[in-house]
């Protein structure tokens, strides 16, 4: 997930920083909400965004894709201290990534995309669907697995956008496959640790889920 500088073209790395403004802009406002509400959420939120930086730090080389393939936290941060939140502290530690040759400055609008929004709001998606008919952990689980697996499948697509306008499609399939056998047992392994987080979370400090609740209604 981690797209070096100079494998995106200009205009994507420029088109992938507004986008991703648009969605920072929005968790900006959120945190300031919830943190006039509640002062204890600020601790909580710096704890999440810790948490987002030391998972997804550690990565293997793709080198299909250029990129790399790695956990990503952002759907159990997500469940925590809401989706939108989570985009802010995802970007925030994808900075510090680029500093650590993981990612780059260019490519920053473009990464947090995939990891902090696509990966963040598609797995608390899953998270809020599956948790009305199944059990807390599966639906966390679920929510890290899908969340992380479609991190990637947004990655192999902005590749694919940017170096082979010409044939988007198979070219996406082609990244998406060349990040699969190292992504999928990452991302089973992002099932289970996001389950048991949240579900630890629920059991020890069930006030923590309440959060990502409130900050999501706004």
């Amino acid at each position: 997930m981690h797209i070096s500088d100079g494998v995106l073209s200009v205009e994507w790395c420029v088109i992938w920083y507004i986008v991703s403004a648009i969605f920072i802009a929005l968790g900006i406002r959120e945190i300031k909400q919830r943190k006039e509400r509640d002062p204890k959420y600020m601790p909580t939120l710096a704890m999440m965004g810790a948490a987002v930086f030391v998972i997804a730090v550690w990565h293997i080389p793709v080198p299909v894709t250029g990129s790399c393939s790695h956990p990503i936290g952002t759907p159990m941060a997500a469940i925590i201290v809401g989706p939108f939140a989570t985009v802010v502290i995802s970007f925030i530690a994808l900075i510090f990534h680029a500093f650590l040759a993981h990612g780059g400055i260019t490519t920053l609008g473009a990464n947090t995309f995939s990891m902090g929004i696509v990966g963040t709001l598609t797995g608390y998606a899953t998270y809020k669907i599956v948790k009305k008919f199944a059990p807390l952990w599966v639906s966390a689980g679920l929510a890290g697995f899908i969340g992380d697996m479609l991190t990637y499948a947004t990655t192999a697509l902005e590749l694919a956008l940017s170096l082979n306008p010409d044939s988007v499609l198979q070219h996406w399939m082609i990244y998406f496959a060349g990040f699969a056998p190292t992504q999928i047992p990452i991302a089973i392994a992002e099932f289970a640790f996001t389950a048991g987080i949240v579900q630890y979370v629920a059991e020890k400090r069930p006030h923590l889920i309440g959060l990502g609740e409130v900050v999501a209604s706004g």
